[in-house]
C-alpha cells in the first residue's frame, strides 16, 4: 500500500512537471558543467533578505501575474538567493501575452549567458545550495581560461509540492572567458 501512494505521489508531481516547458535543460545530479542559457523574458519579484525566507511571499506575485495573463508556467524557476528575487522564465511563444511591470513584478529581458552550473538532488535548502555553491567553485577554480563573472544563484526545476526526494535543482555562476596569462 506505502509503495502505491509512493508511486501515485511520483506521478502526480513529477511528470506534470516534466510536461511543463523548459527554458533549457537541467545539469544532472552531481555534475559540474558549463552551459550556455538562451536570451529570453523573465518576470522578476523581490524581497528583502535571504531567499529562504521570502520564497513564499515572491512566489504569489509572480503567480498572479501569469495567472491574470493566461501565461503559461515555464521550467526553471530562478533564485537570487541574498537580497532575495524569484525569475519566473516566460517561453518565447508566451512572450506577446507580457503586458510590463505589474502588481510588484518586473519585466526583464535578458540576453543569451554563459555559466557553471552544478546539479544538486534533494530539498530546496541554504545547506543544499551552499554545498553545490562550494563545490561548483572548486570545480570551477579547475577551469582554465574561465573565470566567474557574477554571483552564484539557484535555478530550481520543481514546484512546492513535489517531495523532497524527487527534487532537482542548479547552482549557476555567471562566467566569461580570460585570455591565458603570455609567457615573457
Amino acid at each position: 500500500m506505502r509503495l502505491t501512494a509512493l508511486v501515485l505521489v511520483l506521478v502526480a508531481t513529477v511528470l506534470p512537471a516534466m510536461a511543463t516547458p523548459a527554458a533549457f535543460p537541467p545539469t544532472a545530479p552531481e555534475v559540474s558543467e558549463f552551459k550556455t542559457l538562451p536570451a529570453g523574458v523573465l518576470l522578476k519579484a523581490t524581497g528583502r533578505g535571504s531567499y529562504f525566507d521570502e520564497s513564499n511571499r515572491l512566489f504569489r506575485p509572480l503567480f498572479n501575474y501569469i495567472s491574470s495573463h493566461d501565461i503559461a508556467m515555464t521550467t526553471p524557476v530562478e533564485a537570487k538567493i541574498d537580497g532575495a528575487a524569484m525569475y519566473f522564465w516566460v517561453a518565447p511563444s508566451e512572450e506577446a501575452k507580457v503586458v510590463g511591470n505589474r502588481g510588484g513584478v518586473e519585466v526583464v529581458k535578458i540576453g543569451e549567458r554563459r555559466v557553471a552550473s552544478r546539479g544538486v538532488a534533494g530539498a530546496y535548502s541554504r545547506g543544499n545550495f551552499e554545498e553545490a555553491r562550494d563545490a561548483l567553485l572548486t570545480w570551477l577554480a579547475q577551469q582554465p581560461g574561465v573565470v566567474a563573472d557574477g554571483e552564484p544563484y539557484a535555478v530550481y526545476w520543481h514546484g512546492p509540492f513535489t517531495p523532497w526526494f524527487a527534487k532537482r535543482s542548479e547552482v549557476h555562476i555567471p562566467v566569461r572567458a580570460v585570455e591565458p596569462a603570455r609567457q615573457p
